[in-house]
């Protein structure tokens, strides 16, 4: 039965280790793209899988099982055992000096299916499951990973993963575990193997801007007077809840669009510009302000970039939408949508091109530069956490823990199966606690149904 958030555990660590590759490797330098290394790349994200006894790894302990093709996967990944340092103009760059990646191997007295909901989407204990190790949280000369396989008294495990986002994004990170994973199984070389190549995705020579990006818009006195408006509230307890989103309250949300966009619209566009204009009705801040939406997008099949099936590093874009409050809440649902969708179809070879040029022009601008005003929203729900398997199979939830690295307004989007097996969106929102209620009473308008049945509800999950 799922247990309340109160759950009380300990968990025992050993000490942690560096984990260098398994055999020699080249030492050489080599610079991230323009992409990479961005202010706002510049941090360390955390995600989690929770896995179930298998009878048949006879008894194997996970985490040395799991630690062993860690050190056989470093030999084709080699620069995650390395150290980050910085060039001219604080280009970053990766010193592959085979230091190693942190590693812990501990063990905690409460069974899988005891920790019910709780793994979910906000996970109350992942800095248990993730327990920081000092000295390691910087950017520059520090491990670029840190990695805790925590045995369950039931057999299960849990694999807790915290990376430096500038070497990787989501899909880079997930094609690094499921190379261990294939050598954990026996495979001598993984089956995708990695690209470095970096250079794909450098400014041009000379670098020249010519698209409208304004997820990279400066920071403002705007931006401090909107701060101003909510430390009333902000000075109340803050809370996080998750809200799940089914086929049923998909469709339902899907009826407040147009026609021509009922079926034409992905759903993480419905889902993110649904949670926008709630949360910025919820905050009640002056409607003349302007506020600002970006969200993430996959680059790997944008044509022209021609980036190879191994490229590991951030290929990614994060449009942004700016509009004023009071046109953002005046308007419809299916208007919102339709700026989300603007921005994305902007996005092409040229749009790319441009943003890393900008990046050399302005000095690695940040995304979050609006840390009030602005709102971020990354679908996370089809990079394949998921779906990693160690040899013990499929996680029964592999994703984010609900919480970002990046300190800024971001929303993680990821995804469960329910008991029916049908697709369910987890949806962790952040909020003062009043606005929180208010957060609710917006999305009941277009959820179906009670909005309590979507925030913390109990979703089976078989263990």
């Amino acid at each position: 039965m799922p247990l309340s958030s109160s759950l009380l555990f300990s968990v025992r660590r050993k000490e942690p280790e560096l984990v260098m590759p398994a055999k020699p490797v080249p030492r050489e330098i080599k610079e991230l793209s323009d992409i990479d290394d961005q202010q706002g790349l510049r941090f360390q994200f955390p995600m989690i899988m929770y896995y179930r006894e298998n009878p048949r790894m006879g008894g194997k302990n996970p985490a040395r099982h799991i630690r062993d093709a860690l050190a056989k996967a470093l030999v084709y990944f080699y620069p995650y055992a390395g150290r980050l340092i910085e060039g001219v103009n604080k280009k970053l760059m990766v010193d592959c000096n085979s230091e190693g990646v942190l590693f812990v191997e501990a063990e905690a007295n409460v069974r899988l299916e005891e920790l019910g909901n709780t793994i979910l989407p906000v996970c109350p204990y992942w800095e248990e499951l993730l327990c920081d190790v000092p000295g390691s949280r910087g950017i520059v000369d520090c491990p670029l990973m840190l990695i805790q396989v925590t045995r369950l008294m039931c057999g299960g495990f849990t694999f807790a993963i915290r990376l430096n986002h500038t070497m990787s994004d989501g899909f880079g990170e997930v094609m690094f575990l499921n190379a261990i994973g294939e050598m954990a199984q026996g495979a001598s070389v993984p089956s995708l193997l990695p690209v470095w190549q970096r250079e794909l995705l450098k400014a041009r020579s000379p670098p020249h801007i010519t698209r409208i990006h304004h997820e990279y818009d400066e920071s403002s006195e705007e931006d401090n007077n909107y701060r101003t408006q909510m430390i009333a509230e902000e000075d109340e307890d803050t809370i996080c809840k998750s809200f799940f989103f089914g086929p049923e309250e998909i469709r339902a949300i899907r009826k407040h669009l147009p026609p021509p966009n009922i079926q034409s619209c992905s759903t993480f566009m419905i889902i993110a510009a649904c949670i926008w204009k709630c949360r910025t009705i919820a905050l009640r801040v002056d409607p003349e302000e302007l506020i600002r939406l970006t969200f993430s997008m996959n680059l790997r099949n944008i044509r022209g970039l021609n980036l190879p099936s191994g490229y590991y590093g951030n290929a990614i874009a994060t449009p942004g939408v700016v509009t004023k409050v009071k046109t953002l809440c005046d308007n419809e649902l299916g208007y919102v949508v339709g700026l989300l969708k603007e921005a994305k179809s902007r996005v092409d070879e040229e749009y790319v091109r441009s943003m890393t040029d900008l990046m050399v022009i302005k000095g690695r601008p940040s995304v979050f530069a609006w840390k009030w005003r602005g709102y971020v929203v990354s679908d996370q729900s089809r990079l394949g956490f998921g779906e990693v398997d160690f040899g013990w199979g499929s996680p029964v939830y592999g994703g984010t823990v609900g919480v970002s690295g990046s300190m800024y307004p971001t929303t993680y989007i990821t995804r469960i199966r329910n008991e029916k097996g049908e697709e369910v969106l987890v949806v962790p929102i952040e909020l003062p606690t009043t606005a929180m209620k208010r957060f609710q009473d917006e999305l009941k308008k277009f959820a179906q149904g009670p909005v309590e049945d979507l925030c913390d509800r109990p979703v089976m999950i078989t263990f």
